[in-house]
């Protein structure tokens, strides 16, 4: 592209708005609300054809929220809080697509949408200041400011399996679900994928099928949800204290109260007391801090990691019946506990007790190709009526790589992370002016409560654009020397733990190909929330405000450009 639009721009008037948005999931909607709230003009675009994100898309038996859902929800609202009653400790898909409508609803939200509609190219042109979006639909809109609400986890993985077309019978993945119920009575169901996702669908699976067969490569660490109806004198409580709750979610490691930090050490305990409070701990069972915040040292020491490592690997002993099924279930020694997305889980090491269901390993055995009547390993054929992919997503970039983000004098997203996605805060890349993202690589994102981690995000980015009203800019970029500073820093924190050890879809190692870089920010979301006010204090630190056209930069205190405290 030269700079000019492709063509449509001549058949088609481009809409003239004031900030774009993609996407119409939890963030797009928050996106939109602020955006009216201060008069500001938008068009969302979103490929679903209504809003939800991902949870219109994910549909798959047994999909569940691993957040307690009272904490799992917008905040911004004491009367939206006030408004909506949750059924259960942790939400089903269907209510929180329910739960997502009734805001939608309740803000006249899509209004601003354009729905079943993907974007498929976005071009910065610097002479006119803006972004234009073009969609395979052949919409064209044009903005100062564009938002990238596109979500982490968004983009389906599907391994190329050669075959798949021969096969005769029914294909799903779990990211691309079918909106009418799917029956698998009386079938034979193979399931590819032991993630989070898999982890959810396997044991609501067997409970239906004739028989379930999982094809699992690498065994995974899971712990009880121990889910359960919510009463409303809880949800009560909850909403007279919502102010004060909002104080500690910004003061807390990963966006989620409840769990006070550790005070000790494992081996400050004797062995019968840590035994004593791991067992009470996975009896209360929930989310993954319920271990994972038991003691210090279990996200960047092997040694205190390997005391909850090895007491999940007993009770999966302890559960499953079958001492060989078990041992493929137990992940390995060199797997520590939290390197992969921590899943909770309803029954799911008891369905492997049932006679309808058979676990086979394809680390030892891969799958080598899909065939007519089923599924082919290297020791067996596999005869199935049905198959899910529960192979996960091309995470955190794979949506935003699929659009052509570009300006016209020639930078594109594609040759800017071609060694790995670069940003600035997980908010912008340096050379793509006024172009934002939500939850982007190099924040907290997958790390943090998803929806408290949008909202913070959402709030600094307005206030942002509030500044560049108030002072006569309309431009900013960020710098590349704070850009790289930036990404070190991300990189540093994550060596200094644990978590770049797992072959993890946060290292992109479930994509072939795909550049192996831990692309969390894993110093914690209240780091995260102060690093981002004090730059923002500090006259937007790291980045260059500036009205296009030649006008100054907005003047800023002199400073190193890799000054530490940029981000210490």
């Amino acid at each position: 592209m030269d700079g000019a639009v492709s063509g449509r721009e001549g058949d088609r008037a481009p809409e003239k708005v004031d900030v774009l948005v993609v996407g119409a999931g939890l963030a797009g909607l928050y996106i939109l609300y602020c955006l009216r709230q201060r008069g500001l003009s938008a068009r969302a675009y979103e490929a679903g054809s209504d809003v939800g994100g991902t949870w219109y898309w994910n549909r798959y038996p047994g999909a569940r929220v691993d957040v307690e859902s009272m904490q799992y929800c917008y905040h911004f609202s004491d009367e939206l809080t006030a408004s909506w009653n949750w059924t259960e400790r942790f939400a089903s898909q269907p209510e929180l697509l329910r739960y997502i409508n009734h805001v939608a609803d309740r803000f006249d939200l899509r209004r601003d949408i354009t729905f079943e509609t993907r974007v498929t190219s976005a071009l910065f042109d610097r002479r006119t200041n803006l972004w234009t979006l073009e969609t395979d639909r052949g919409d064209v809109a044009q903005a100062p400011y564009c938002i990238m609400a596109t979500g982490s986890l968004s983009t389906p993985y599907r391994p190329p399996f050669p075959g798949l077309e021969d096969f005769r019978g029914d294909s799903y993945h779990t990211a691309m679900w079918p909106h009418d119920a799917v029956d698998f009575t009386g079938k034979r169901v193979g399931i590819v994928g032991t993630g989070s996702t898999g982890i959810q669908a396997i044991p609501v699976v067997a409970a239906q099928a004739k028989h379930l067969t999982v094809f699992q490569r690498t065994p995974n660490y899971t712990t009880p949800a121990c889910n359960r109806p919510l009463a409303r004198d809880e949800q009560r409580a909850f909403n007279e204290h919502h102010a004060q709750w909002r104080d500690e979610v910004r003061h807390s490691f990963a966006a989620i109260t409840g769990f006070p930090l550790p005070t000790k050490f494992p081996d400050e305990d004797t062995q019968e007391e840590r035994q004593a409070l791991l067992e009470r701990r996975w009896a209360e069972g929930g989310m993954p801090p319920a271990l994972l915040a038991i003691y210090k040292g279990i996200g960047v020491d092997e040694t205190a990691n390997a005391v909850v490592a090895d007491f999940v690997r007993g009770k999966i002993r302890e559960i499953v019946e079958d001492p060989a099924v078990a041992a493929r279930l137990c992940p390995p020694a060199d797997l520590p506990i939290g390197s992969k997305r921590p899943p909770i889980d309803t029954d799911y090491y008891a369905t492997y007790n049932r006679d309808n269901v058979t676990l086979v390993d394809v680390k030892r055995a891969p799958i080598e190709r899909i065939t007519a009547s089923g599924l082919k390993t290297g020791e067996a054929d596999y005869d199935l009526d049905a198959i899910i992919f529960a192979t996960g997503f091309d995470a955190m970039t794979g949506t935003l790589l699929a659009i052509d983000i570009r300006t016209a004098d020639g930078m594109t997203l594609k040759e800017a992370w071609a060694d790995g996605p670069s940003t600035y805060l997980g908010l912008m890349v340096s050379g793509l002016p006024n172009l934002f993202m939500i939850n982007g690589p190099g924040s907290p994102s997958v790390k943090a409560n998803m929806i408290v981690a949008l909202e913070q995000h959402t709030d600094w980015i307005m206030a942002l654009l509030d500044h560049l009203a108030a002072a006569g800019f309309d431009r900013i970029e960020a710098d590349r020397l704070a850009q790289e500073d930036w990404v070190d820093h991300v990189r540093e924190v994550a060596e200094a733990t644990l978590m770049p050890k797992a072959d993890s879809w946060y290292v992109g190692a479930n994509v072939p190909g795909k550049k192996r870089v831990y692309m969390p920010y894993f110093g914690g979301f209240d780091r995260y929330c102060s690093l981002c006010e004090a730059i923002a204090a500090d006259g937007y630190r790291g980045f260059t405000l500036s009205l296009h056209g030649g006008a100054q930069p907005e003047p800023q205190r002199d400073a190193d450009p890799h000054e530490a405290s940029a981000v210490s």
